[in-house]
């Protein structure tokens, strides 16, 4: 008895070559509609499915395979004779090859100005099911639902070596396939209004496999996420590498942190990066003095770094950062990435030099527009609405006797976009839209202050402070005034922000309060 085989797939690659394949096997093909009309004009010996149920596609081809005569042949279990049995007194034949693919829905979707009605015909129901409906007997029957399997099942085929564990493996591909399917269409059905649904599934598709997780002795991936509701490509995962080894997952993490720190600015920054924490951060119309200056707020931590620009790269930048060299050992810079919208030819060509250094353009990341971030546990998965708020306070409130002075607001309002992205408990020094000083992810804030007044120095003097969370004792205030800070922007909050201003008074300090909080553990 010759096996059979319906084709039915949205996408057509390899199509025709995978029917010649099966007609040179002797398989019985059928197929609907469109798939039907380019395989008969492709000179294939092909049969319309309504050979098998007895009825043409109605409603517009919302049903051409929802029937026994389909379904009856993909599930009966050839290991059942009674199965076997029913399907003859019902004059319905086995199925053993299914070739299918899903409407387009991501891609109508993402279009502008896409209507309801036609997201709705992209939903695919008679091809789920038939997937499904193999998938679930893939002991006897073969899902197919990649292109990129079209060879192996022709070689399986023709061997006659169909395993149990290939057959798993295909079944295992059709149902993730599907389940990733509907995550989008749920996805898009339930917008930006309900955002923690009460079961939540989210798709991923493989961009790449790592050499190794966190430690060698990890193994890792990395996947992208495929969201509706994001329409426009963004962050590190969708960015294109012109230059330099594949990257790592601490490399991923790290691109990841200084791409979306950065992106956080609007005027031109340069961010530098060092295990998923900014050790420096600076605006400047001129990216060279801007790069400069994020060196020299930490000039060590920078050695072995991620840079990463808000603007394009050019061969002045790109020179700059060439020569650039180690403060003690005197040796060139070494940097792990560099990260720009985009680089010139020049820039290109100078950072190429160094083999070890990876030139990757991202796509932007609009902070403010950023819906949700998923963050794993043991068990089980955070979510929460990003950090959205960047360098505008939803208020200042001036908690001490003087007034800031607007050179220091914007300072303080750059050290507060700094804080956002630094590990709490955080706290940043600022002069003049540089970062020179950062404390991090110490478990008591007026350690914090110390490390990075410390780091600061005698610039320090004249600077500005950001805590990024409220100031539970003026000790954190006190270091800040003995260094010769002059101004201090915190949530506020605190039951002791009277004695915090009270020794800003004494300093002559500004003291002012956001009302948010911008932890970031």
């Amino acid at each position: 008895m010759p096996l059979r085989a319906i084709l039915a797939p949205y996408d057509k690659s390899g199509l025709i070559d995978l029917a010649r394949g099966f007609e040179a096997l002797g398989i019985e093909m059928y197929a609907t509609g469109n798939t039907f009309r380019i395989l008969t004009e492709a000179g294939v010996a092909i049969k319309p499915v309504s050979d098998l149920t007895g009825f043409s596609e109605i409603l517009d081809g919302r049903v051409k395979t929802l029937h026994p005569g389909v379904h009856g042949g993909i599930l009966a279990r050839r290991d059942l004779p009674a199965h076997l049995a029913e399907l003859d007194e019902h004059g319905l034949k086995p199925i053993d090859i299914i070739v299918g693919g899903l409407y387009p829905f991501q891609e109508t979707v993402a279009k502008d100005g896409v209507k309801l009605e036609d997201a709705l015909e992209q939903i695919d129901i008679g091809g789920p099911t038939m997937l499904r409906a193999a998938a679930k007997n893939f002991l006897h029957v073969l899902p197919v639902v990649d292109p990129a399997d079209y060879n192996d099942v022709l070689d399986a085929l023709r061997n006659n070596e169909t395993p149990i564990d290939w057959r798993r493996k295909l079944a295992v591909k059709t149902f993730q396939h599907v389940a990733s399917y509907d995550t989008a269409i749920a996805t898009y059905l339930r917008g930006h209004e309900q955002p923690f649904p009460d079961n939540l599934t989210l798709a991923l598709t493989k961009k790449s496999d790592l050499r190794y997780g966190e430690n060698p002795h990890q193994q890792a991936a990395l996947y992208k996420q495929v969201n509706p509701l994001e329409r426009t490509p963004e962050g590190i995962v969708n960015a294109t590498q012109l230059h330099g080894k594949a990257l790592s997952y601490v490399n991923i993490l790290d691109a990841d942190a200084a791409w979306c720190a950065v992106c956080d600015f609007d005027d031109p920054t340069i961010v530098i990066v060092k295990h998923m924490t900014p050790c420096g951060m600076a605006s400047r119309e001129d990216l060279a003095e801007a790069f400069a200056l994020a060196f020299a707020a930490d000039p060590i931590s920078a050695f072995g770094g991620i840079i990463a620009i808000n603007r394009p790269v050019d061969g002045a930048l790109a020179k700059a950062i060439r020569n650039t060299k180690h403060p003690t050992s005197g040796q060139r810079l070494f940097v792990e990435i560099i990260i720009a919208p985009s680089f010139t030819t020049d820039a290109v060509e100078q950072l190429s030099k160094s083999k070890d250094v990876r030139l990757l353009e991202a796509p932007a990341v609009n902070m403010r527009r950023r819906a949700l971030e998923h963050r794993g546990v043991v068990g089980g998965m955070l979510v929460q609405e990003y950090d959205r708020l960047a360098s505008d306070p939803p208020e200042l409130k001036v908690l001490s006797k003087r007034q800031p002075t607007d050179a220091e607001i914007a300072d303080l309002k750059f050290a507060w976009t700094c804080c956002k992205h630094v590990k709490s408990n955080a706290v940043v020094v600022v002069k003049d839209r540089s970062m020179i000083g950062m404390g991090a992810g110490q478990t008591n804030r007026v350690q914090s202050a110390r490390i990075a007044c410390s780091q600061a120095a005698d610039a320090a003097r004249g600077a500005v402070s950001a805590s990024d969370a409220f100031i539970p004792f003026p000790d954190t205030v006190e270091v800040c005034a003995e260094a010769g800070i002059t101004a201090i922007i915190q949530t506020g909050g605190s039951i002791r922000d009277e004695d915090s201003a009270t020794v800003c008074d004494a300093h002559d300090m500004a003291l002012v309060a956001t009302g948010v909080r911008h932890f970031k553990h």
